[in-house]
């Protein structure tokens, strides 16, 4: 803007400088010019009434000067001119002056020399014998003056330049200067002149505005980037050619990525068929859904177009991603808990209901009918057992978080829960011991007794004959570790990791001759998880069984 400023004020001085130079030559010269002509009438007077009393004499004593001194003849023929011979000059007559003294007695005449560029100025004077004296100068046109200062006027003109350049720099620095010590931040309370008071006004108003609007922005920003970065699902924007415009933390855990740059294409993140079948199509303009696996995971895809205009171009999709591995791992038990529920349930009800028809028929003996009833009696009982785990399996289920404040005695607990096995125990010939320090841990009593419970009855139905159970509770320095210890038929390491599922059971065989649910395991999984605990377990075929319940002093 100073380079600006300063060409401008250049440019105006350099402008005024040539105009006044113009101006002072034409001036000058039509000054001089009147002047000249002024004087030549003068001097032409002054002669003629000197010739009036001397004649031709006085012309010939007069010494040689600028001026050309010509008689003339009433008819045009030149007596005497003071630099050529009269005698060879031309006839007069037809001089503008000539003629306009004979009619007026006095005439003038210019006429401008192409030759020597200058112009002759004449002024004619007619005596009393009719005779014409005429006087004759010659002067410098505005031009001609110029070409004669030429020299002078450039070094002029080159000193007025350089004092104009110097102070248009002057000048422009001082009107940028206020500007440049404007302070944006606060504009208001910068000191400048006059006209720049309104600029700094709107300035101020201006800055205020924008602040707002930037502020506003950047909130809405943050909002937006919070709200993505902790999504779980992955949120995904890209252009009309399928390059990534933005992508939330959610699609890098998803595909297990560290980071993608701005502009990559889509299928850096996984080129299958499924995948690029899918954003084809969302690209095209569709809305879809699908669903892709991915390294042992499951993916649920959905894709909405974003168009623009009235002819529906595509400019982008925004994708959303969710893993739904666990929707899928809990459909699947879910199935193959109700078919495993069924099934659990037809073998009771078979029973009862055969023994029941049997007695119903009159099939039976009077003495038999005991045996019949039992029979059904421990299914009916078998039945409400396994009721009464699948409510508490769908308890644990529905229980958030436990409450901090809720400390259990996990050792009183424990002891309850080894009177209660004690019959038992001595019904399958099972020995029963506890081993319990004091402790305390966050929990629901009611779940925690159940898990325990289970775990030892677990240990006690599995064991062999004259076998051990030992229940202890240890306190340790960050936990508080439960051991249930037999010395049973042991489980193999290849089914160690699925005892906990839903009516599974290692050896179908024994199991059929075994009371039970086939939950009391999944149960003791579901507290745990629960009470933030975790399960280790130690087990080899027909060498006994150990597993420990580790749980948190604090939550």
């Amino acid at each position: 803007m100073t380079k600006r400023i300063f060409r401008a004020i250049f440019h105006v001085s350099m402008l005024i400088l040539l105009s006044a130079a113009i101006m002072m030559i034409v001036v000058v010269g039509d000054y001089i010019s009147k002047n000249q002509q002024k004087a030549l009438r003068s001097e032409a007077i002054y002669i003629a009434q000197a010739m009036q009393t001397e004649g031709i004499s006085y012309l010939e004593r007069l010494p040689k000067s600028e001026e050309r001194i010509t008689w003339i003849a009433a008819d045009g023929t030149v007596l005497f001119d003071s630099r050529a011979d009269a005698t060879q000059m031309e006839n007069h007559a037809e001089r503008e002056e000539v003629q306009e003294a004979m009619q007026r007695g006095t005439g003038s005449s210019s006429r401008f020399s192409t030759t020597i560029a200058e112009t002759a100025y004449n002024y004619a004077v007619k005596l009393s014998d009719g005779t014409i004296l005429r006087i004759s100068t010659t002067s410098l046109n505005g031009m001609s003056l110029f070409f004669t200062i030429l020299q002078s006027l450039a070094v002029v003109l080159v000193l007025a330049l350089i004092f104009a350049g110097i102070l248009a720099s002057k000048i422009s620095k001082s009107i940028i200067k206020p500007l440049e010590q404007v302070d944006f931040e606060n504009p208001t309370q910068t000191e400048v002149y006059d006209e720049l008071a309104p600029f700094i006004r709107r300035i101020a108003v201006q800055q205020k505005l924008i602040g707002k609007q930037i502020y506003e922005q950047q909130c809405r920003q943050r909002e937006f980037h919070t709200i993505t970065e902790n999504m779980q699902e992955g949120l995904l924007v890209l252009d009309a050619k399928g390059e990534i415009l933005s992508c939330n933390q959610g699609v890098l855990r998803l595909f297990e990525k560290e980071s993608i740059s701005a502009h990559e294409n889509v299928f850096v993140l996984n080129r299958g068929e499924t995948f690029r079948r899918f954003i084809e199509t969302a690209l095209s303009g569709k809305h879809i859904e699908s669903t892709m696996e991915y390294k042992d995971r499951s993916y649920k895809l959905l894709a909405n177009p974003v168009l623009e205009g009235d002819l529906d171009l595509v400019a982008g999709v925004v994708i959303l991603i969710f893993d739904h591995t666990e929707k899928v791992g809990r459909e699947k038990l879910r199935r193959e808990f109700t078919a495993n529920v069924s099934h659990e349930l037809k073998t009771p009800l078979t029973s009862i209901s055969g023994f029941a028809e049997i007695m119903k028929n009159g099939m039976v003996k009077t003495e038999d009918i005991p045996y019949f009833s039992e029979r059904i009696y421990d299914e009916a009982q078998r039945l409400i057992a396994m009721v009464q785990d699948i409510i508490q399996l769908s308890r644990l289920d529905e229980v958030g978080e436990i409450p901090k404040s809720s400390m259990v005695d996990l050792a009183a607990i424990a002891e309850r829960v080894v009177q209660r096995l004690e019959p038992i125990a001595q019904k399958n010939a099972v020995t029963i011991e506890a081993e319990i320090q004091p402790a305390e841990v966050f929990g629901l009593s009611h779940v925690l007794e159940e898990m325990l419970y289970n775990l030892c009855d677990n240990a006690i139905r599995y064991n062999k004959e004259q076998g051990s159970v030992k229940l202890s509770v240890e306190t340790k320095e960050h936990e508080v570790l439960v051991t249930v210890a037999d010395t049973g038929i042991g489980i193999a390491h290849q089914e160690q990791e699925r005892i906990f599922e839903r009516f599974y059971r290692v050896n179908r065989s024994r199991s059929k001759e075994i009371d039970g649910t086939g939950l009391g395991l999944s149960i003791v999984k579901h507290g745990a998880k629960l009470h933030h605990a975790h399960i280790t377990i130690d087990s080899e075929v027909d060498q006994g069984t150990t597993i420990q319940l580790h749980f948190p002093k604090e939550l």
